[in-house]
């Protein structure tokens, strides 16, 4: 198995487009990026998409162009979904795992493609490629937002790329004790958001879920480079 962080960014991706922060020109000088926030999970001799972000070309060809046998959507926000539309005249069109509401939300942008659609009911195990998945629902007001328990040759790993630090206790019960999580961290501690947390929240409920190692994702421009924990484009752990 293999995890790749195709992306480690926020909806608008760093550098941002004109901004001049300290990061940004860090960015530029040094020509590294977060694009926006997704992960590629290889096993069984497939390849799984988790989340498609407006990146999805870029990110892909930075792997080395796989062909991708599945999508799962966490939520309807555009920087998660809006790249599927990259499939086109590409490969066929990959079959989509989400839960109802954000399937049925999602679908409706990708009316010029025609691809296989399979709802999943929260906290209700799927197999696929091998591996076993769980929705579980988070705290990112105003739309239904779900994260992911994955269990795949032997290890559990957690994905919450959107979410407040007070997630539902099933949801919770579902993050501990796993081999690797994902968390969002969108902005420095120093600022608190209603719909994400900030780098010392994520890293305080990392590391109250008693993950054994964890890595922030979701990253806006105002993360310093140079923090520990950060995820970065193209990371990748092999089991």
């Amino acid at each position: 198995m293999r995890l790749t962080l195709l992306g480690t960014g926020d909806a608008v991706g760093t550098p941002k487009i004109g901004c001049s922060c300290p990061r940004c020109i860090y960015a530029r000088e040094k020509g590294v990026s977060r694009t926006r926030t997704s992960l590629l999970l290889e096993t069984g001799g497939h390849h799984l998409m988790i989340d498609t972000s407006p990146d999805t070309r870029c990110q892909l060809l930075r792997a080395e162009s796989p062909v991708i046998d599945g999508v799962i959507w966490t939520h309807g926000h555009y920087d998660h979904y809006a790249g599927y539309g990259e499939f086109y005249r590409v490969q066929p069109p990959p079959p989509v795992y989400a839960v109802p509401a954000v399937l049925s939300y999602c679908s409706q942008f990708f009316t010029f493609l025609s691809f296989d659609k399979h709802p999943v009911q929260p906290y209700v195990p799927f197999d696929l490629f091998g591996s076993t998945f769980t929705f579980l629902a988070v705290n990112h007001p105003s739309v239904p937002t779900y994260g992911l328990r994955i269990e795949s040759e032997g290890k559990v790993i957690g994905y919450t790329a959107d979410t407040r630090a007070d997630i539902p206790m099933e949801s919770r019960t579902l993050l501990e004790d796993l081999d690797l999580l994902f968390i969002d961290a969108i902005v420095p501690p120093e600022i608190h958001l209603n719909k994400h947390m900030n780098y010392e929240e994520a890293c305080s409920l990392a590391h109250s879920l008693g993950a054994r190692s964890f890595y922030c994702v979701h990253l806006s421009h105002l993360i310093d480079w140079d923090l520990p924990c950060l995820g970065r484009d193209m990371d990748h752990w092999d089991w």
